[in-house]
């Protein structure tokens, strides 16, 4: 019986060794935040977006390689624009065009961002 136990743990720890790893996405609303930090008065005010604004939306969208990487971001956005203004989230869907970067979604809070790919 103890030997039947051990076969038994034994195979498990193999397959839970060899079990694929669970993809997760590496982008955090907080790194989603230091990267759209600048674009803040921007966001607020409208106007012409800084240049560290643009660059910091660059970087995240480059850094946002995987669908699980674009889901996470776009959830991130859109939980920070349930709570803006109209205006405010009109500047902020104006940000990946103003600073020439393509995004698959659109900044809103009713964006579905489980159909990002």
């Amino acid at each position: 019986m103890a030997k039947a136990l051990w076969l038994i743990l034994a195979v498990s720890m193999v397959v839970v060794a060899l079990a694929p790893p669970q993809t997760e996405a590496a982008i955090s609303c907080s790194t989603v935040g230091t990267y759209v930090s600048p674009c803040a008065n921007y966001v607020l005010y409208g106007g012409t977006p800084p240049a560290s604004c643009c660059e910091g939306i660059r970087s995240l969208n480059n850094q946002a390689s995987t669908t699980a990487d674009r889901q996470a971001v776009c959830n991130c956005l859109k939980s920070i624009a349930s709570s803006a203004t109209p205006a405010m989230i009109n500047n902020a869907a104006s940000l990946p065009a103003k600073c020439g970067v393509s995004i698959p979604f659109k900044i809103s809070p009713s964006t579905d961002c489980s159909k990002v790919q």
